[in-house]
């Protein structure tokens, strides 16, 4: 066994034994939950894909859910990933979510470590993440607020906490894409302050795809499943459908989830050369869609690789 093998066993070891550590304060949101193209660009919920795709990727992503309602949620992730070596990747991502007055931060470093077979390549990864819950100044003033309300200064103080989190992603075959993730395996409360101690949830992101090229059409359709049980979130299954053409150049699909947010959604977008655009449109199953104009979110990727020159070589 390599060297770097017993250290990664020695990691993911090491989050596993220390995985029995609680949050002190409960956790406001779990924001994995908060996009719907992780079919589409894995690393916004999963650190095993750090790096997967062998070329250095930029991510724009944002969000806005429910539409016109006032103080909806508006959710906006950048992020990098990308190789660093024949089998190790790095990642770094960023996001700010306001809903309201509600305001939460998260910054993340992942990194990823690879094994590839002539039929299956997987990577597992640990991802470190800062999460930040608070009231935001700009729609919260604090000469309105009651300060013996402990409640109220501890939010617009803020809570911060730290988490490592899990995850495995991998492709069989070249078809069939599957992957695991485990959030906040370890969780613990920098911020001082008592203002709950509510049991943490185990938490997970299942999913399974299936890459069916149809032969004469240069068409690619990709069904999959993402199942999540995740902290404060009702559980639910995402059912997708993805159609790529011409090359990969067009892609379009929907989506249908099930479970406590069921909404449906259609997908569209382009790929030119080292640039992607993603768009997604959802709508509430539930009464609430009479109330706004239901969830928006769009992706732009940057290939930022090097381009690869060919060198000819000329005699005379």
């Amino acid at each position: 066994m390599t060297q770097i093998n017993k250290i990664l066993i020695l990691l993911i070891g090491l989050v596993f034994s220390t995985s029995i550590m609680y949050a002190q304060g409960p956790r406001l949101i779990g924001e994995r939950s908060i996009y719907s193209h992780h079919f589409l660009s894995p690393i916004l919920v999963n650190p095993g894909a750090t790096g997967f795709e062998n070329h250095q990727e930029l991510l724009v992503n944002y969000r806005n859910s429910w539409a016109t309602f006032p103080g909806s949620p508006r959710t906006v992730t950048l992020s990098y990933n990308g190789p660093v070596g024949n089998r190790i990747g790095v990642g770094a991502l960023l996001m700010t979510d306001k809903f309201a007055a509600l305001q939460t931060t998260k910054g993340q470093v992942s990194v990823a470590y690879g094994i590839e077979s002539p039929t299956n390549k997987v990577s597992f990864g640990l991802a470190a993440e800062y999460i930040q819950h608070k009231l935001s100044g700009s729609e919260f003033d604090r000469d309105l607020v009651d300060e013996s309300d402990v409640q109220i200064t501890q939010r617009l103080d803020g809570s911060q906490f730290f988490d490592v989190s899990f995850g495995a992603y991998g492709i069989y075959d070249n078809k069939i894409i599957y992957g695991i993730t485990l959030p906040t395996l370890v969780s613990s409360r920098l911020s001082s302050g008592q203002d709950g101690t509510g049991g943490r949830e185990f938490g997970f992101i299942a999913n399974l795809g299936y890459r069916m090229p149809i032969d004469g059409y240069d068409v690619t359709l990709e069904p999959s499943v993402f199942v999540k049980q995740l902290m404060l979130v009702p559980f639910h299954a995402d059912l997708n459908l993805k159609a790529q053409f011409l090359d990969e150049r067009l892609t379009g699909g929907v989506s249908y989830t099930l479970g406590g947010d069921e909404k449906f959604g259609f997908l569209i977008g382009t790929k030119l050369q080292t640039f992607e655009f993603l768009y997604s449109y959802n709508i509430s199953m539930h009464s609430f869609q009479n109330s706004n104009n239901g969830s928006h979110e769009f992706s732009l990727k940057f290939n930022i690789s090097p381009v690869k020159t060919e060198v000819i070589e000329v005699t005379q």
